[in-house]
């Protein structure tokens, strides 16, 4: 079995040389003390969620903290093609649990938003509290699915925005944006994107409206077909990732 992840203070870890001592305390040295009840002689992998990566052994174990010793450390690249993944509002908690499964397969970053058929309405005090509910199930999964990068997520977007972000994508030479739809024709499983950012939307309960798809398309965005059934919006950025990522190299 691997060593479990724990996200460090990220100054002070960037900060440290192989064979100094970091101390891991706060909301993460408690879960490594506490809940996983980790002993002296454990090794231990710690990270800056944003790709530094240092195995490390516990010499020191209070009730809410560790003390390691950093054996190595290497910084990890940054994943070629770089998957976004726009992902529309969901009632219930649907949109965490496609954040939680998202994050595990390895997408890069997340995008809320607040499509025209989104039964979820966010007002900007429910805004705040959805992405600091998501950013916490982004790292949660991060962590246990021991990866070094916690997935960026940004504050919620409507139509316009994300119309603007597959402008940019979709213009730049190095990029492609994708949209999920079940009418379209394209099978997602034969494109192989050799890019340096994929942005893929993924529409609510309801599918994208078509105005919605129109104003996508108009922008150079290309709609595609996941497979041969109707996914739900929880479980179709997590399929259409897990299609991408193995199709560009990443897996």
């Amino acid at each position: 079995m691997t060593a479990p992840l724990f996200f460090a203070d990220a100054e002070k870890l960037r900060s440290a040389t192989v064979g100094a001592h970091v101390v891991l305390d706060g909301n993460e040295g408690r879960h490594a003390a506490t809940v996983k009840r980790l002993t002296v002689g454990e090794p231990v992998v710690l990270s800056d969620g944003a790709g530094l990566r240092c195995d490390a052994e516990i010499i020191a174990v209070t009730a809410n903290s560790i003390d390691a010793r950093l054996l190595s450390r290497v910084t990890e690249r940054k994943p070629r093609p770089w998957l976004t993944v726009v992902q529309a509002l969901a009632k219930g908690d649907r949109d965490e649990r496609a954040v939680e499964t998202m994050t595990e397969v390895g997408v890069d970053a997340i995008v809320p938003w607040q499509a025209g058929r989104s039964i979820v309405r966010w007002d900007p005090v429910r805004a705040a509290k959805g992405v600091e509910r998501w950013r916490m199930t982004a790292r949660e999964a991060a962590k246990q699915s021991r990866r070094s990068w916690i997935p960026q997520i940004s504050d919620v977007e409507r139509t316009p925005d994300v119309v603007a972000r597959l402008r940019s994508c979709a213009g730049a030479s190095s990029g492609i944006s994708v949209v999920l739809h079940e009418s379209a024709t394209r099978p997602l499983s034969a494109l192989r994107p050799d890019v340096e950012e994929v942005v893929l939307v993924v529409g609510p309960e309801g599918g994208i409206a078509d105005e919605e798809l129109a104003e996508f398309v108009a922008v150079g965005a290309t709609a595609y077909r996941l497979g041969p059934t109707v996914l739900r919006t929880s479980t179709a950025g997590t399929v259409a990732a897990a299609v991408l990522l193995a199709n560009s190299g990443r897996w």
